[in-house]
């Protein structure tokens, strides 16, 4: 790892992001920039920057934050029902507390909320986690500081910028319902949000308040706590969770950072049910010198072929601690498919700490934090049969790139800091040539469900059909399309055909 620029990344603290101190060798989550030497990084990191988009012209920046309508953009981005793109930052705004911002594709941002409006900042600040879609609509998220007791809240906003807090964290004894996320909310098929705090504990547990939990909310506020982590014996379900997403089986599947194995940090995948019933299904760190992953930082992904996948932060693989690439199937069989640093001086990256996305075509894309040609990190291409590719190497002043996504353009969307702007950051556009698709919101549903369809260039639609089943349906704009799920149909592609071409789901539609 280079000594020049970035230097180390561990779990953000709950410290809010206005009163960080940037030096060398901070530890508090946030790469880090040797003040002495950035004048030379940027000259350098311009030249070749510029050198590379030539070459490539595939990158483009769509939007740069200038504090006033934001700083410090986290995510990932998510595409609304209008085609527009919602995100949030941890700072600006007109308190200086954060934003939740919309941006048009072609780059033209609206700020629709300051975080800390409200007295005593009741509504939250430094919201840190990105925005969840409703299937109303609506964006669910979360803050870190402010709210009742002071650490941060769950909240809903409409598109317009009206916001409801829907709970205050802190507000159990001892803080059991945690504070501080770092991964956004997931909706499950029940409508209900379940996320994932690493923080709140059991009171008698050896990492009391660090232990971290996983918890449901309805949208209308009711929370409850479905797993603490560290109940069972020296923690031997592990803890510091990182996020939790839904399988095809309806179970709920994550990660915790941190298990007490021998070799590492360790951590696991775990399977749960939605009454909280919990299933280890691996510890990483069981190989010596943790050659099959250490410490997963990331939500997983289901792919297409059923598995699982994820990345881990570390791992000792080409002789180097660069992290890994991780299939297991829902089982338990889990499979290292790629280690970073597997090409010369590292130019493939290191430290993957980003959910990956499966596209259109079958491959997975996501980025590292480090290494890369500029030591700044690397968004890659990764097929699933380990093939990997490097599509964009991020200057080392490029900071905290949290992942892409890719909306239903077909282009790739995702934000990074700016360590030259008092970290303000930008908002990037990746184009691969990969069609434009439409999604469905929810997946799955039974005969007669309500689905919305997302998509680019919708008028004038001519048939909706559900794996060849013909739907009725209505076009509410150029972005959306409102149906239900026909009598017939059967599990397969949503197909919109409108006059141009015919639109096929970026997922199967499951049919229950």
């Amino acid at each position: 790892m280079t000594q020049i620029g970035v230097i180390q990344s561990l779990q953000r603290s709950a410290t809010p992001a206005s009163s960080i101190n940037f030096m060398s060798g901070g530890s508090n989550g946030r790469p880090i920039i040797v003040r002495g030497w950035r004048n030379l990084l940027i000259l350098f990191s311009l030249c070749m920057a510029t050198a590379i988009a030539s070459q490539a012209q595939t990158f483009r920046i769509v939007l740069s934050f200038n504090g006033t309508n934001g700083s410090e953009p986290n995510g990932p981005l998510v595409q609304g029902f209008d085609g527009n793109l919602y995100g949030t930052t941890a700072g600006g705004g007109s308190q200086d507390k954060g934003t939740v911002f919309k941006v048009t594709p072609p780059g033209t941002l609206t700020t629709i909320y300051s975080f800390c409006s409200q007295t005593n900042c009741a509504d939250g600040g430094f919201p840190e986690a990105g925005l969840a879609l409703g299937k109303d609509g609506n964006f669910y998220g979360t803050t870190s500081y402010g709210g009742a007791a002071g650490d941060g809240t769950i909240f809903k906003i409409t598109p317009r910028g009206v916001l409801s807090t829907l709970h205050n964290f802190c507000s159990l004894t001892n803080c059991a319902d945690g504070f501080g996320l770092y991964t956004p909310l997931m909706q499950a098929r029940d409508g209900n949000f379940y996320g994932a705090s690493p923080t709140g504990g059991i009171e008698g547990s050896h990492c009391f308040r660090l232990c971290g939990m996983v918890f449901k909310i309805t949208p209308t506020g009711k929370f409850t706590i479905i797993y603490h982590f560290c109940s069972q014996t020296n923690c031997a379900d592990g803890y510091s969770p990182n996020a939790v997403v839904q399988a095809t089986d309806g179970k709920l599947y994550g990660t915790t950072a941190y298990s007490p194995n021998s070799y590492g940090n360790g951590g696991t995948v775990f399977r749960l049910s939605t009454a909280g019933a919990l299933t280890t299904l691996y510890s990483f760190c069981a190989e010596s010198n943790c050659t099959d992953g250490d410490s997963p930082r990331a939500a997983l992904t289901q792919g297409s072929d059923g598995n699982l996948y994820g990345t881990t932060a570390y791992g000792l693989v080409n002789d180097t601690d660069a992290g890994t690439v991780f299939k297991i199937t829902t089982s338990g069989v889990l499979t290292t498919f790629y280690g970073f640093c597997a090409q010369t001086t590292c130019s493939d990256g290191a430290d993957p700490q980003s959910q990956l996305i499966q596209a259109t075509d079958g491959n997975f894309y996501a980025t590292t934090i480090y290494r890369g040609t500029l030591n700044g990190g690397t968004l890659y291409k990764l097929t699933p049969g380990g093939t990997l590719t490097v599509l964009h190497d991020f200057p080392s002043w490029r900071i905290d790139v949290p992942g892409v996504m890719q909306a239903t353009d077909g282009n790739f969307y995702g934000e990074a800091q700016d360590g030259t702007k008092g970290y303000y950051g930008i908002i990037f556009k990746e184009s691969t040539g990969l069609s434009p698709f439409v999604e469905t919101l929810p997946t799955s549903g039974v005969v007669g469900a309500k689905v919305t369809i997302l998509g680019t260039n919708l008028t004038g639609a001519t048939t909706v059909s559900f794996n060849g089943t013909v739907a009725t349906y209505t076009v509410v704009s150029s972005s959306e399309i409102t149906t239900t799920v026909p009598t017939g149909a059967t599990t397969g592609t949503v197909k919109v055909a409108t006059p141009t071409k015919t639109l096929s789901s970026n997922m199967v539609f499951r049919v229950r």
